[in-house]
């Protein structure tokens, strides 16, 4: 469908794949960009029943592409964006900016998206796990939300949607520590839905099962699930883009990045409130 993105649609099924597995599907630009259009095509496909998203290559997603990084060591992107490409433009008519969309866009889809992840799961591509319905994982994944490496917080709707799957405390101590998390701890935190040695083939057997229900049925289970813990998304969302575009390029910030790059202990200033 895209450069970055693959779609196959068989039976009402839509297997998207992740396609930049030379970079074990790093997001830049043109692959947030993928993510929110091919979300938006789905969202009006005729006949859609189902959606298991996956990558091809040797993991899931890796995060943001690490270009990206060094920029930010130099202060780039004090506004909330980064050299990554618009990721910090809000659109008009929607409540989340390109980055946070890049993961809505799938939880707003009015079908089950199963996110079969293996490899790795850092930073973004975490938050893009998180962001779908159903998780199937392999036994040795690893998932980090890793951006406390980058002295930053997530800002791809996942502080408003990781406690709601894991609880508060377990969804603090992953943002705060950024420690990895491997299938069968995953499995147990509940971050992870299932486990399998084979993630995509049961994810797609999964979705074949979904799609042979009443789509009707299907749709109104996911709108009455996500009712029964909605929240002031747009105003979380918000709130996240107001937290990053403080952090982003702050001295802490900088002294995060530039620290993990010259491999030696970061030395923070203490905040003054």
């Amino acid at each position: 469908m895209t450069e970055r993105i693959t779609v196959e649609l068989v039976d009402g099924i839509a297997d998207v794949r992740l396609d930049r597995g030379d970079k074990m599907n790093a997001m830049d630009g043109r692959m947030f960009a993928a993510l929110i259009d091919t979300a938006e095509e789905l969202a009006t496909t005729p006949g859609l029943r189902a959606v298991v998203l996956s990558g091809n290559g040797p993991s899931w997603c890796a995060g943001l592409d690490f270009s990206g990084f060094e920029a930010m060591a130099g202060g780039v992107g004090g506004d909330g964006s980064t050299s990554t490409g618009s990721i910090g433009a809000i659109e008009e008519g929607r409540i989340t900016h390109r980055a946070q969309q890049a993961v809505w866009g799938w939880r707003e889809l009015p079908v089950p998206v199963i996110a079969a992840v293996h490899g790795v799961a850092f930073g973004a591509g975490f938050q893009l796990a998180v962001g779908c319905d159903i998780r199937i994982v392999h036994p040795e994944v690893r998932m980090s939300v890793l951006e406390i490496r980058w002295g930053i917080t997530p800002d791809m709707t996942c502080t408003r949607l990781l406690p709601g799957i894991v609880g508060a405390d377990v969804a603090k101590e992953l943002i705060w520590t950024g420690r990895e998390v491997g299938g069968d701890e995953a499995l147990r935190l509940g971050l992870a839905t299932r486990a399998s040695e084979n993630p995509h083939g049961d994810a797609m057997e999964l979705a074949r099962t979904i799609a042979s229900k009443s789509p009707d049925a299907i749709r109104a289970g996911k709108r009455l699930v996500e009712a029964a813990y909605a929240e002031d998304f747009e105003a979380g969302f918000a709130h996240e883009r107001d937290e990053i575009g403080a952090l982003i390029g702050s001295p802490n910030q900088v002294e995060s990045v530039t620290a993990f790059f010259e491999k030696r202990p970061p030395e923070y200033v203490d905040p003054t409130s």
